[in-house]
């Protein structure tokens, strides 16, 4: 199966010449499997150089003439590195673009911490007007970055990773889908995470909800959920723990309720290791998850 990242070229390709709106912005990064769209979009397809902040500023001064930029690179160098730019060429001027991310919270553990993003969706947390997908399968990706250029001028981070479940789903670039139905709790799986979820509750009395939206956070469809498997609400994001936590405890502001975030521990893992030995040392491999959620839940298992 391709990768997320291998369909990203061809779509933003199929986009520049379809929309003469779209532009595409990158920094060094993904020059390589732009070179299409570059020859045909010599105008268009934009590489600042090793510059990130000029990355952002830049998309930010196209889409203030009017274009869709799309920018593209590691997610370190994306949202943590322009953090400045992000929030001020893109937010304060209310410019709208498109962020594509790569490598997401540690799928090149050899790059070292420096190519690890694990607290992106949370820094995006603290500026207004964000919509973040974490799509789980190319095929979600393909669509999710369709949707995200044809937003008008908002402001869209599509995360990518190089996990991904074994098959897509139909997204819309909205809400949750029920992915399973139990009532002794909820467990929202977000992008990836979905495979590793569903077996670590294979036989468990809960209701599994599939997010690759995830702000904004879809608080209606979580309510109908609660309603049927109660108020025990578990976050598995393949990102910071916790991140969504507040965007959980909004949705149910009213109702008693108890939330587990489970994802990418704050702790620095300093070897290099594989993306495996990452995702078991964070207790996100379906075994671990399992005992996690099974502990906080306390469910029965299915008759």
């Amino acid at each position: 199966m391709d990768t997320m990242r291998d369909r990203f070229a061809p779509v933003v390709t199929h986009l520049l010449d379809e929309d003469p709106r779209v532009a595409v912005v990158v920094a060094e990064i993904g020059k390589v499997a732009l070179a299409e769209a570059m020859r045909r979009h010599p105008h268009r397809v934009i590489n600042v150089g090793i510059r990130e902040q000029l990355l952002v500023g830049a998309a930010a001064g196209l889409a203030l003439t009017g274009m869709r930029p799309v920018v593209h690179t590691f997610a370190s160098f994306l949202v943590e590195r322009p953090f400045e730019q992000v929030k001020l060429d893109l937010g304060h001027q209310n410019a709208g673009a498109v962020l594509v991310s790569a490598a997401a919270s540690f799928d090149w553990p050899a790059g070292g911490y420096t190519h690890m993003a694990p607290g992106d969706v949370a820094l995006l947390d603290t500026l207004d007007g964000w919509t973040v997908q974490v799509p789980g399968h190319p095929d979600e990706a393909e669509t999710l970055l369709r949707h995200a250029v044809a937003a008008g001028d908002d402001k869209v981070y599509v995360r990518l990773s190089e996990s991904a479940n074994r098959r897509g789903h139909r997204v819309d670039g909205r809400g949750l889908r029920t992915v399973r139905e139990g009532r002794a709790g909820v467990v929202v799986a977000v992008g990836p995470m979905l495979d590793a979820v569903l077996a670590a509750t294979e036989g468990l009395e809960v209701t599994v909800l599939y997010a690759t939206t995830v702000r904004p956070f879809d608080a209606a469809a979580l309510r109908r959920a609660t309603q049927a498997a109660g108020t025990d609400v578990v976050l598995v994001e393949p990102y910071l723990a916790g991140t969504s936590t507040g965007a959980v405890s909004e949705a149910l502001v009213d109702v008693p309720h108890r939330i587990l975030g489970l994802g990418v521990g704050r702790r620095e893992l300093r070897k290099y290791g594989t993306v495996e030995e990452h995702v078991a040392a964070h207790g996100l491999d379906a075994a671990s998850l399992r005992e996690r959620i099974g502990a906080f839940v306390a469910v029965p298992a299915r008759a």
